[in-house]
């Protein structure tokens, strides 16, 4: 219907042009003729009048295509440097809209396809680089460390024991280089589509009895208060992606909860979710920084989480995996109050199952 009125407004200002032309033709050819005295019979003065009125009718048409042929031309002209300066990494376009006056003209949807493209470039852009400074930054002070140490041992009158102590932070930092690794690693593989997903059947109240039982030298030492309520039922998973989660998530609350501390996990059944929640008295997490924790190498406290060994992946991989379950993970903490993480987990994915089978 649009197009069909389109047509006839077309069709339209052609009549009305070739109109109006006819008039102008008739007023001024009289005129014309007395001037220089042209003396035409009636049928050679209407050939002319017709021919000239249709030679103003092209003419017309030829400078208006003309004239949009140029702005055509300069259009195509500025998209192409776009595209240039976009292919040698310069983000920072924005192409004008030359077609704002025409609503749902195609160039003025290329424009702002092209104007996304550029921001989105530029987001992308900006977070690899800040992805690389991050692992720069985590992997500068282990090798720093590593060095430094390594040129100490080769001093021949350092005594025994502080020998086997520089060897053992040489293997500590190690040991963290290797974590930093597979962590990153283990990220990249999840944002894939081809991670494997296994889903199974299991009893998720021993699999948290299970972490927690796994880090027992850890909250022995720190002489840790837990109380323990799990809700016996099944669930359908990656044991293996959700024994990641627990893992991480508990050990965080021990490392971040002072001695004499209290930790508890509870597991509830609420309709059709799985709900855990693990509770601590440590240090907490202020407010600006709750919404940040998830992020790739977030700390809210770099130099506590240093001296702590934490290189700000272990939360990001909880929230990936929670994702990659359809559930949902969220925060409630406050300075020196203690941090309270509360994970909904559905308890049957049988239709995600199906998505990733067929794959």
């Amino acid at each position: 219907m649009k197009k069909t009125v389109h047509i006839l407004k077309v069709v339209a200002s052609f009549l009305v042009l070739i109109l109006l032309y006819s008039a102008l033709v008739n007023f001024g050819f009289p005129y014309v003729s007395d001037a220089f005295n042209f003396h035409l019979t009636d049928f050679s003065m209407g050939f002319i009048k017709t021919n000239l009125t249709i030679f103003l009718f092209f003419l017309t048409i030829w400078l208006i295509s003309s004239a949009g042929a140029s702005r055509r031309l300069e259009f195509l002209t500025s998209i192409i440097d776009a595209m240039k300066r976009i292919s040698t990494g310069d983000f920072n376009v924005q192409l004008n809209h030359q077609f704002g006056h025409a609503k749902n003209h195609p160039f003025e949807k290329f424009v702002e396809g092209i104007n996304d493209m550029a921001v989105e470039l530029k987001e992308l852009e900006e977070m690899r680089q800040e992805f690389i400074s991050n692992v720069s930054h985590e992997i500068q002070s282990p090798l720093a460390s590593i060095s430094g140490f390594a040129r100490v041992l080769k001093r021949s009158e350092l005594a025994p024991e502080d020998r086997d102590h520089y060897l053992n932070i040489i293997e500590t930092e190690s040991l963290r280089l290797a974590h930093l690794s597979d962590n990153l690693l283990k990220l990249t593989s999840m944002e894939s589509d081809r991670y494997p997903f296994d889903m199974k059947t299991y009893r998720l109240d021993q699999q948290i009895r299970k972490v927690i039982l796994s880090c027992e030298p850890q909250w022995l030492a720190k002489s840790l208060q837990l109380d323990i309520s799990l809700d016996e039922f099944d669930v359908r998973a990656d044991e293996e992606l959700m024994d990641q989660v627990w893992l991480n998530l508990i050990t965080n609350s021990i490392k971040f909860t002072p001695e004499g501390g209290t930790l508890a996990v509870t597991l509830r059944k609420q309709n059709e979710d799985a709900v855990v929640t693990i509770v601590d008295t440590g240090i907490g997490i202020s407010l600006e920084h709750q919404e940040h924790i998830f992020e790739r190498f977030y700390k809210a406290d770099p130099s506590r989480n240093r001296a702590l060994g934490g290189s700000g992946l272990g939360l990001s991989i909880v929230k990936k995996i929670i994702d990659m379950h359809e559930g949902s993970i969220e925060v409630e903490s406050r300075n020196d109050e203690g941090t309270v993480f509360i994970i909904h987990l559905p308890i049957s994915n049988g239709h995600l199952e199906n998505e990733v089978g067929s794959q």
